[in-house]
């Protein structure tokens, strides 16, 4: 292959192993405000889905179970928040603020409560890529899209998934109608708060697993504040994306594709210097927020707790 087609092929890969993150606390913010319940605790969660992850992934000498446990804690922070706003009716923002924090202060301790301060930081084995037979072979796009790591292809799937689930299920129907119009989906027998319940949950377990890639296929280890704003960049993606399972797929690579161009740029050296570099991601969601937020299409009661006892929504 020439140097271009080797830089291309270097830089696709890298995109779709950057995304995954992004896939799932999108996703995972998604769902929850498809019921009206807007998550902006994506952040703590992360860091505390990280620290959880690496904890119990090196402690436990098994990186699945690290992935599961990061999971499981990211679900609780979305029982909280499901709790605070839909049985105490508590304002959204604030509750998840005060989420955000907590994660932030947890994702902190608990590596030094567990291990203590140590000089060199332990490591976990970083996630293998898999190759798929015969697909990987492909010219060009076999080692792009068919020799990832496994989190890679269930982002993908996943994405897939949610969307025929929503757009293309009686279910789906039922849990966007909670999110359009709580009241009449009441009227219909739909469970308001159960709906709200089982997507803050699951948006939790998958932000949570969302931070947990990061020690895992990234680094190796657990460092404080590692997410860099990556929970911040899932709230932009998913107004970016419609609120829709598949636009967020694709706006993912985009964000992702940033991200490496950054970390190339820096690698590579240059005129600009790279604190100006580190920003490009966030100057990214900045301009894509600008041209994107007055015209995102969002869920009709997004951010908004309902009460059946109101008259009027």
């Amino acid at each position: 292959m020439s140097g271009v087609e080797v830089f291309l092929t270097d830089f696709l890969k890298l995109t779709f192993l950057s995304m995954v993150p992004f896939v799932l606390a999108g996703q995972g913010t998604m769902l929850g405000g498809r019921t009206g319940v807007f998550n902006v605790a994506q952040e703590g969660i992360m860091l505390t889905g990280a620290s959880v992850g690496f904890l119990v992934g090196y402690l436990s000498g098994s990186v699945f179970f690290g992935a599961l446990c990061a999971m499981l804690v990211g679900g609780v922070f979305g029982l909280i928040l499901a709790y605070f706003t839909t049985t105490l009716k508590m304002d959204q923002f604030v509750v998840g603020l005060a989420l955000f924090f907590m994660g932030l202060g947890l994702s902190s301790l608990l590596p030094k409560l567990a291990l203590g301060v140590t000089l060199t930081p332990p490591l976990i084995p970083t996630l293998p890529d898999i190759s798929i037979p015969l697909l990987s072979k492909i010219p060009f796009i076999g080692p792009i899209l068919f020799n990832q790591n496994i989190l890679v292809y269930i982002s993908v799937i996943l994405s897939v998934v949610l969307w025929y689930i929503l757009f293309r299920t009686n279910l789906g129907l039922r849990l966007r109608s909670v999110g359009e119009n709580p009241k009449t989906a009441d009227s219909l027998g739909i469970s308001v708060t159960q709906y709200r319940y089982l997507t803050s949950i699951i948006g939790g377990m998958l932000i949570g697993l969302a931070g947990a890639y990061l020690p895992m296929v990234y680094t190796g280890t657990f460092t404080d504040l590692m997410v860099k704003g990556r929970g911040w960049i899932a709230i932009a993606l998913t107004f970016f994306g419609g609120w829709s399972p598949l636009p967020i797929l694709f706006g993912s690579l985009f964000f992702a594709g940033v991200e490496v161009l950054s970390f190339r740029m820096q690698v590579g050296g240059g005129i600009f210097p790279y604190q100006f570099l580190i920003m490009l991601p966030y100057i990214a969601t900045i301009i894509v927020m600008i041209f994107t937020f007055g015209k995102a299409k969002v869920p009709g009661f997004l951010g908004q707790n309902y009460d059946r006892e109101r008259r009027s929504l």
